[in-house]
């Protein structure tokens, strides 16, 4: 009897244990890197919704971490692998746990999160009380420094403005035309995401809507007349009220009219405690 030969495998030349670690040469230019990570990243999250409990969408994320001065590069693939440790769903919640593990696997002092996605609330017509879905933006920013979390929330809602200017010197109505409002704060207890669109909505000519009956259109267009205001109005009827809810601690709220008799933007921005910003 023939005895066939035994073939011994030897470790391929270009396994993970020989392959060369690029990223962890060093590096000469003495230049540190504040952030370095992953950005564009689609992502299915939940997060809390007033109305109910929480709701499913979908966030472009980013993730980063400092880079010491002496490492040419860093892991990118272990930043996905914080992520999908997380389960196919990541929760607002665990934003905090994400940093962290972010800083301890890729062994860095600061790790940053950057999470921006659609968010959606049912909204009535103003008259016929038709229903209709509309879309936010929002967007979380967070940064993990040590044991320290700093978190910012940033919201985007689109509004009417009518032009007093306009009114005032017409004969026949007045012009008007779409705002994007942008707000961004910092809180000491979290603010309901459907909170700061009511107060951004609640600031301008006229909130929008995604559905509109006649007599809706007739509603909404009347109390837009009724109500003029400049983009300079906005920005001061949403600070007056973020300067009022006992939570908010900064803000910068910013709007921007896409002008429908000029060739150009409407803009107009404000701050509050820009020294203690963070």
């Amino acid at each position: 009897m023939k005895l066939s030969k035994v073939k011994v495998r030897r470790p391929a030349k270009n396994s993970a244990k020989h392959l060369h670690d690029a990223q962890n040469t060093r590096d000469h230019r003495e230049l540190r890197i504040d952030k370095v990570g992953v950005r564009g990243l689609r992502f299915p999250i939940q997060v809390r919704d007033k109305a109910h409990a929480v709701q499913n969408t979908v966030a472009t994320i980013g993730l980063f971490v400092d880079l010491p001065k002496e490492f040419k590069g860093t892991h990118m693939s272990r930043f996905i692998e914080v992520l999908n440790a997380h389960g196919n769903v990541i929760h607002v919640e665990n934003i905090g746990e994400i940093l962290r593990e972010l800083q301890a696997k890729l062994h860095s002092a600061t790790s940053h999160l950057e999470m921006e996605f659609p968010y959606f609330m049912v909204k009535q017509a103003p008259v016929s009380g038709r229903a209709g879905v509309m879309d936010y933006t929002a967007r979380f920013d967070a940064a993990a420094c040590g044991h320290e979390i700093d978190f910012m929330l940033t919201v985007k809602a689109n509004v009417t403005t009518l032009c007093p200017c306009s009114k005032a010197i017409a004969r026949y109505g007045a012009h008007n035309q779409r705002g994007e409002v942008t707000v961004q704060l910092r809180f000491r207890k979290p603010i309901w995401i459907e909170d700061l669109i009511g107060m951004i909505e609640s600031s301008a000519s006229s909130e929008l809507y995604a559905l509109l009956k006649r007599q809706d259109e007739k509603a909404v267009t009347e109390r837009a007349y009724e109500n003029p205001v400049f983009v300079e109005d906005l920005v001061r009827n949403v600070a007056l009220k973020l300067n009022a809810h006992p939570e908010v601690r900064w803000y910068r709220v910013e709007a921007e009219n896409f002008e429908s008799i000029h060739n150009h933007n409407a803009y107009a921005s404000i701050e509050k405690n820009r020294a203690s910003a963070r």
